[in-house]
């Protein structure tokens, strides 16, 4: 056997092509120089057309597909140095430095744990290799990363997941699917922006990733434009059938956008029951699209507000601005809701609010209307006091005060305890102090107009409301009370 081997080397027709051998060897040498070179000044790209040459001249030279491995690496062509790399070992399972470049790329690209079975046989090559210790842990530590980051999704603590997955991105930055989760937490998180980046990227790349469209869907679902949201799911679909948080999303989306328009439809017909019916409904339906429940929210407050349920209007529209504190109508719609109940200074803070968000002279206005019936607010309610209505006659004025006025007279209440007779005198005053603004058309105007009265150089504290229902009821000792049994009082003019 031996012999005929012998033979088969010197046999003419076979010479040359043992000369081509050792030439083509020579030129693939060459061809790795040259691309050496071109890796030394970073030109990777004429690199990798030397290493090619050198592959194409020599395909069974591991070092050579290592190399372009290494270019592709740089190019951050990671799938494709995955293959090189992968090729590298077959052709030489002791070439320690491909085992190394296919874990890289494993790495890279997310799988953590093919990763760590390339460095591991690096390791068994040569224990002591420091990078391969060091890649060793740095695909754990990505291992570790994925298993938080699967139990804090589960916990619905987006910020974490975020967080882990930004540490896994530094060891893996190929990694579609940590981006891709990433992404979705961020959406989740109300970070709309930031998450549509992430998703655009991929996109970028590969135009037919579904988990990237279906994020795409997220962000738009999530801002309220629906419409835009369902085109995103359902191309998601097309691309993945089976992907099933697309088509949950595609399906609430759907529902949600049905309900809204539902409720609308039935409150623009003044069918403010069943508006409020289908708001409700409609609320069920996704919990985590805030920014659309927080129109909801708002919507069934402005019902509410129509049945002159005030109380749960306002709780709307503070659930509203809980979802979303730049929603400028909530606060509006809850300011108004603050005014019709007098709860002024709750008014006053959501339009500062406002204004200080957009500030237009409507807003400006609206604030110091405000303002204005807070400072009311805090004087005396001489209607109240009198049990008139604001818009009272001076014929009602006149009849209230006698009603009062000999209601709270000290000297009906002479049998009376002391603490009883202090305060029947201290109302007996104020109706007293009512009735002399509002019987006063000038003053009356001042006092609506929400004016301070001490302008008119009139101390209400030292008026006398004696001489005022002797004025009212004529002469001096004009009347008097006289007891005609016990807690039995008349009165007559003298």
């Amino acid at each position: 056997m031996a012999a005929a081997a012998e033979c088969d080397v010197v046999m003419a027709a076979t010479e040359p092509e043992l000369l081509d051998d050792e030439e083509a060897k020579r030129e693939a040498e060459s061809f790795k120089e040259q691309g050496n070179a071109y890796y030394a000044k970073k030109d990777y790209n004429e690199a990798y057309n030397y290493y090619t040459k050198a592959i194409d001249m020599c395909p069974k030279n591991a070092s050579y597909y290592g190399n372009r491995a290494a270019t592709l690496m740089m190019l951050g062509k990671f799938r494709e140095a995955l293959g090189d790399a992968q090729q590298s070992v077959r052709l030489d399972d002791s070439f320690v430095r491909g085992h190394l470049r296919e874990g890289k790329c494993h790495l890279s690209l997310g799988n953590a744990m093919a990763a760590c079975r390339s460095f591991q046989r690096a390791l068994e090559l040569d224990h002591k290799n420091a990078q391969a210790q060091q890649e060793f842990k740095n695909a754990n530590a990505v291992l570790e990363y994925e298993k938080i980051a699967e139990t804090d999704f589960e916990k619905r603590d987006f910020r974490k997941v975020v967080f882990c997955m930004d540490r896994a991105l530094e060891y893996a930055p190929a990694c579609h699917r940590f981006k891709i989760l990433k992404a979705e937490c961020l959406a989740m998180l109300g970070r709309y922006p930031e998450a549509q980046s992430v998703a655009s990227d991929i996109l970028r790349m590969d135009s037919t990733n579904a988990d990237a469209l279906y994020v795409r869907g997220l962000c738009l679902y999530y801002e309220d434009c629906i419409e835009k949201a369902v085109q995103f799911f359902v191309q998601a679909l097309r691309m993945a059938p089976d992907h099933e948080k697309a088509c949950v999303a595609c399906r609430n989306a759907k529902a949600l956008k049905a309900k809204k328009e539902d409720g609308n439809k039935a409150f623009k017909e003044g069918n403010y029951k069943l508006a409020y019916e289908l708001y409700t409904e409609a609320l069920g339906i996704d919990p985590n699209n805030i920014k659309t429940n927080a129109k909801l929210y708002c919507n069934r407050g402005t019902v509410n507000s129509k049945l002159r349920k005030l109380d749960d209007a306002i709780e709307d529209c503070t659930n509203a601005v809980k979802l979303d504190d730049t929603y400028i109508k909530a606060y509006l719609r809850r300011a108004q809701c603050y005014m019709d109940t007098e709860q002024y200074e709750e008014a006053v803070r959501d339009y500062e609010k406002v204004y200080q968000t957009e500030k237009t002279k409507e807003h400006k206005q609206l604030l110091k209307n405000a303002q204005l019936e807070l400072k009311k607010s805090k004087r005396k309610d001489y209607y109240k006091i009198l049990g008139v209505d604001k818009n009272a006659s001076e014929d009602e004025i006149k009849k209230a005060y006698r009603k009062r006025a000999l209601m709270h007279h000290p000297d009906r209440h002479s049998g009376a305890s002391a603490e009883v007779q202090k305060e029947e005198e201290k109302k007996f005053k104020e109706v007293g102090e009512a009735f002399t603004i509002l019987s006063d058309p000038k003053k009356k105007t001042r006092y609506d107009s929400g004016q301070d009265l001490d302008e008119e150089g009139m101390n209400m504290g030292d008026f006398d409301a004696n001489n005022i229902f002797k004025a009212f009821f004529g002469g001096p000792g004009g009347f008097s009370f006289e007891a005609s049994g016990p807690g039995n009082f008349f009165f007559q003019f003298g």
